[in-house]
């Protein structure tokens, strides 16, 4: 069940609002729209679900409309149609007094400029909603020192927030949020004004704090590399519309148009790449106690392979098999390809990223194989030259036996 379900909404800014919104389903363009209404579409029919504890981004450039929407989803900005359903309520038909306690309880923001009261002290910005709701002083005080704690302000809850550094001072928006124990974040380019390094580590204690509280979190950004650090989920925005969500990975490996190619094609791909989306499922195998020396040999034969991952009759992973193996094995007179597994080598899982594969290329060009965590069972298997071709960014085309070894030397 969504937590949160955004139906249809349509935010339009101008003095002929219900003219624009009758062009706009007509499927007039919003360069259209604007000569004939002078009234900007700022989202347009956006729809999507967000899950109980997902952290969903909203990404785009300025002017894409994901600010605007942010805010139509609480209703600091009234939507011009559409609906925002919270807990399978409509929270778009509720009057002021409703809409009051919806803020103060189920929703809480962060904003960009952090928005704090420079004349309170910390403890006092975050137990300011807290105060509002009328909760007596050492309540809110016991409340607000836990989330002071909770995002690393110790011993800064006396001080006044124009003394702390950026950095600081957005985790005391951030404490603020969460002092009402909110069921939603929801948060507007909340580390966009710090500096670079300040903004990696805000964005590591989030996704730290995240693992604890496990909040539903919406945030804004413009920033790809951001986006795809906290998404679990990402939706891209332009000129108000929504036109492409998926998690990271789906949205680097099948971009929805151009605009969404253009985005992602210089972001490092292999730290967000997984062997789930590289691997072939359906490998040839050679099956211990089923597959003899003969048996392997033929299937080696009609694949065009050098080397097969062998399992047993119930799918196990148990190592490699080798070409020149199995012929000293005939040479032999040896029927069972027991002695010629391979057995010391390295695994991977569905969700093992590119990157974390890399220490795995093998000189003898060994696909990587790819088990189940649970049963240790094959599930495919991850081709090195797919590994190479995510790492240095070249193309099938020009993948060579001659050019597989010089892209090994670049990465190893």
């Amino acid at each position: 069940m969504s937590k949160l379900k955004i139906e249809d909404l349509t935010l339009i800014f101008g003095k002929e609002k219900e003219e624009a919104l009758s062009l706009l389903k007509q499927g007039k363009t919003k360069a259209e729209i604007l000569k004939e209404t002078g009234c900007t579409v700022a989202v347009k029919n956006a729809s999507f679900d967000i899950e109980q504890g997902e952290f969903f981004v909203i990404m785009g450039l300025s002017g894409s409309g994901k600010s605007s929407l942010l805010r139509c989803l609480n209703r600091l900005i009234e939507p011009t149609s559409g609906n925002v359903i919270l807990n399978q309520r409509n929270i778009t038909s509720l009057g002021d007094k409703e809409l009051q306690e919806v803020r103060r309880k189920e929703m809480a923001m962060v904003f960009q400029n952090f928005g704090l009261l420079p004349h309170r002290t910390v403890i006092e910005n975050v137990a300011f909603g807290l105060e509002l709701q009328d909760i007596p002083q050492k309540e809110r005080e016991e409340k607000a020192k836990t989330v002071i704690d909770l995002v690393s302000l110790n011993g800064y809850e006396n001080q006044h927030t124009g003394e702390l550094s950026g950095g600081m001072q957005q985790r005391v928006g951030l404490a603020r949020a969460l002092a009402n124990n909110p069921e939603i974040l929801l948060m507007d380019e909340a580390f966009s004004a710090l500096d670079p390094l300040i903004r990696t580590q805000m964005q590591d204690e989030l996704i730290e704090l995240q693992e604890k509280m496990h909040r539903t979190i919406v945030f804004i950004t413009h920033d790809l590399d951001e986006a795809i650090r906290l998404g679990d989920r990402i939706a891209i925005m332009k000129d108000g519309e929504v036109i492409q969500i998926g998690t990271p990975e789906d949205i680097l490996t099948n971009p929805a148009t151009d605009y969404v190619s253009s985005f992602v094609e210089k972001v490092d791909r292999k730290s967000i790449i997984t062997a789930a989306s590289l691997m072939f499922e359906k490998p040839t195998v050679a099956i211990l106690r089923k597959d003899g020396v003969e048996g392997s040999l033929r299937k080696m034969r009609s694949s065009g392979l050098t080397s097969l991952p062998a399992v047993s009759v119930d799918k196990h992973f148990l190592g490699f098999v080798y070409l020149k193996d199995i012929l000293e094995l005939k040479a032999k007179g040896e029927h069972t390809i027991e002695n010629a597994i391979i057995k010391d080598i390295p695994v991977a899982y569905p969700e093992t990223t590119v990157e974390q594969m890399l220490p795995f290329i093998a000189e003898n060009g060994r696909a990587v194989p790819i088990v189940d965590i649970q049963t240790n069972r094959l599930i495919g298997i991850v081709a090195q030259t797919s590994l190479l071709i995510e790492t240095t960014g070249a193309s099938w085309e020009n993948i060579t036996g001659n050019t597989i070894d010089n892209l090994q030397k670049e990465i190893i």
